[in-house]
């Protein structure tokens, strides 16, 4: 896997692209140089634990055929105080939406994918304490 980033304007702005080709920007806080016109690094690491827990849980969801309808990642990290300020805790909130789902499918798919699938986790997971909880939410009769 290949990765490219450039300078923006001679600040902490940084454009990056990998072998996807799609562009994602970076910066950093006004304090240090930056412009605070997109997400920090640090912030990018967890978009892509979220994405990669995420889209496993919900491929190993569907092939169970669990009627879950939508579901949202809530990520709360610790970080040092010192730097490198790296990650020292991190909790994933899974929760799910619809009708009928089983908790014994949620936690078989959180599992696998903190088992087998998901690599972000897998790499983290060496050096950082993660937990993880879930919440199934079934809609009200308003939501429906």
């Amino acid at each position: 896997m290949n990765i490219y980033a450039t300078q923006v304007n001679h600040a902490l702005t940084f454009a990056a692209k990998g072998e996807s080709n799609h562009w994602v920007m970076m910066d950093g806080v006004a304090e240090f140089g930056g412009t605070e016109a997109a997400s920090r690094p640090m912030e990018m690491v967890l978009f892509g634990f979220a994405g990669c827990s995420s889209s496993d849980i919900a491929s190993i969801l569907k092939k169970m055929r669990s009627p879950v309808e939508k579901f949202d990642i809530l990520i709360e990290a610790d970080r040092a105080s010192e730097h490198p300020k790296v990650f020292t805790k991190i909790h994933l909130k899974f929760v799910f939406h619809g009708n009928g789902i089983k908790a014994k499918d949620v936690e078989r798919a959180i599992e696998l994918a903190r088992t087998k699938y998901c690599p972000v986790w897998a790499m983290l997971g060496q050096v950082v304490t993660i937990t993880s909880s879930y919440e199934i939410v079934e809609p009200t009769a308003k939501e429906e």
